[in-house]
């Protein structure tokens, strides 16, 4: 049975990776905002694109992440590296493919889904900048799923450390323009975020080589691609693949509806945004600790304890939640304050926090329950899950963002009817327990 100090070890470090790679995206957001409206929503949607191409890889990764647990889990250790291998070898493909697509159908894309000129120019000049980040971190999150999976998360912290330091000093140079760097703006944002990625994929090589036991977890003998173990790995990921790629192009959708309201609106979306996902991320980081010890707990035969331990994560993800919302609720412009010096655009996205302060505690508990129900390697069901919640989450956003055009914090509701149902449905198929008997 884990113990909250077992929990702690696993997701602490998870926490802190996913800290400072967020620091990223406060970064971009932050300065892009007190450059204008017009830079901050291009970066909005044009890395909204990005990520819906990023989360086939990390689909992919999650799934893969399952069977590295459940084979570590197992102590087969020799079992896990493969998976790893074969992994990059199908995301590079991945890569090549998806940066092909994006880069010829970039501005015929964006020109069906925005609907400002000015929007929409500087939107296709971050994206074609920013696709090429798709090398590096398809190769990440393969990493990323192999320290996670054999709960060797300390090594995230440090990567990402090292990331968002990268970042966060290219940022500074190439959006202004100092130390005699050009002015690019929010080009200079794409630059620097394909660059930290690059040094995050140099520091997980490095480690990897010097640090990990190549020949104990089967590093050091696939060299050619394994198309049964492939398979195999497929048969778990592409579900994942699909749930997060839609998922994320649903939330994609809830920007192009605020785009429509108006420019001041997709301002205050993404900046609301960046807040969310920031909260997001201890929630984040326990979810995916629950992913990998569920995983590992069935591999150990211990089954009768997953409903136990995704019960102690969500309870804990819960009460940290409740702080961080409280934290927000009262200083909301302070918070605010970090992203844009316009003191009229921090006084209209104050209702948004306050919505996005409730949402937070449904989503404390969803989250974990979902990735529990991942974590038994049964992804249809979670997709299954996925998909219908997404339904009633556009028809909402449609009504509601397209039709109605009702004010940003009320469009931001859409994520109760989203977590809620996810709740609902990820709790019932756990307790019904037909998940014990399902092989990977």
């Amino acid at each position: 049975m884990f113990t909250y100090k077992h929990i702690q070890n696993v997701s602490y470090p998870i926490f802190l990776s996913l800290l400072a790679q967020n620091i990223i995206n406060v970064t971009d957001t932050a300065f892009l905002g007190r450059i204008g409206e017009v830079e901050l929503g291009a970066s909005a949607l044009g890395g909204l694109v990005y990520i819906c191409t990023f989360t086939i890889a990390f689909g992919f990764s999650t799934g893969s992440q399952i069977l590295i647990a459940r084979r570590n889990g197992e102590q087969a250790y020799a079992q896990v590296g493969p998976v790893m291998i074969q992994g990059i070898f199908f995301l590079f493909s991945m890569a090549v493919l998806l940066f092909a697509l994006v880069r010829g159908f970039s501005m015929p894309l964006m020109n069906l889904l925005v609907s400002s000129d000015i929007i929409l120019e500087a939107t296709v000049d971050f994206l074609n900048i920013r696709i090429f980040g798709l090398f590096f971190a398809f190769f990440n999150v393969m990493f990323r799923a192999f320290f996670v999976g054999i709960t060797r998360t300390r090594v995230l912290t440090l990567n990402a450390v090292l990331m968002a330091v990268a970042n966060i000093l290219l940022d500074y140079l190439l959006i202004f323009g100092h130390a005699g760097f050009p002015a690019m703006g929010v080009e200079g944002a794409a630059v620097a975020s394909v660059c930290a990625e690059a040094v995050s994929l140099l520091f997980f090589v490095f480690y990897t080589r010097f640090t990990v036991d190549m020949e104990k977890y089967g590093l050091n003998r696939i060299h050619t691609l394994d198309f049964g173990l492939l398979r195999r790995i497929l048969s778990i990921s592409v579900f994942m693949m699909l749930q997060h790629f839609i998922s994320m192009s649903t939330f994609l959708f809830f920007f192009i509806a605020v785009e429509r309201i108006g420019s001041r609106e997709l301002a205050i979306a993404n900046i609301v945004r960046s807040i969310y996902i920031v909260m997001f991320i201890p929630v984040n980081a326990l979810s995916t600790a629950a992913n990998s010890l569920v995983s590992n707990t069935i591999g150990a035969g211990q089954s009768g304890q997953v409903i136990p331990v995704i019960k102690k994560i969500a309870g804990l993800s819960f009460i940290i939640m409740v702080g961080c919302s409280l934290v927000s609720s009262l200083i909301p412009e302070a918070i605010l304050s970090v992203y844009t010096n316009d003191s009229s655009l921090i006084a209209d996205s104050v209702p948004a926090i306050y919505t996005l302060s409730a949402i937070m505690l449904i989503c404390a508990v969803s989250s974990v329950v979902f990735n529990g129900v991942s974590g038994t390697g049964n992804t249809l069901v979670a997709l299954v899950f996925e998909l219908v919640t997404l339904v009633f989450y556009c028809l909402f956003v449609y009504i509601v963002g397209v039709r109605l055009k009702m004010p940003v914090h009320i469009c931001f509701t859409s994520e109760v009817i989203y977590f809620g149902l996810l709740l609902i449905f990820s709790a019932l198929y756990l307790k019904r327990g037909h998940w014990k008997y399902k092989k990977i």
